[in-house]
């Protein structure tokens, strides 16, 4: 993966001291943040949106309907707000990436 002016330039092959082929790759995960390709330093939220869908719908799952939405509210703001935040100080974010991470709290806001 390269990141700078160049990203996108075509790149020689990497062989393993074995003759395996080393892929390129478009994204990498480090420490749980996903880097993407790009000119500049960026980082993938694609990952922990998917994640914090996932938590929200694990709490909801077991909790179901049974509970106050207050108890509902707690329980998901204790997992999901953490799936979703995790790393972002690490990472440069835009407008639209700022844009895309308010949607996924107002969309869960709008389910509770």
């Amino acid at each position: 993966m390269r990141i700078g002016p160049r990203y996108d330039a075509q790149c020689v092959e990497i062989y393993s001291s074995s003759g395996h082929l080393i892929p390129w790759l478009n994204k990498l995960r480090y420490m749980g943040v996903f880097i993407a390709q790009s000119r500049l330093f960026k980082c993938s939220l694609y990952v922990s949106r998917k994640s914090s869908y996932r938590a929200a719908n694990a709490v909801f799952g077991k909790v179901g309907r049974t509970v106050s939405k207050e108890v509902t509210l707690q329980l998901v703001l204790s997992k999901y707000v953490s799936v979703l935040l995790y790393g972002l100080e690490a990472c440069p974010l835009n407008a639209s990436d700022i844009r895309s991470l308010d949607f996924v709290i107002n969309r869960f806001y709008e389910t509770v």
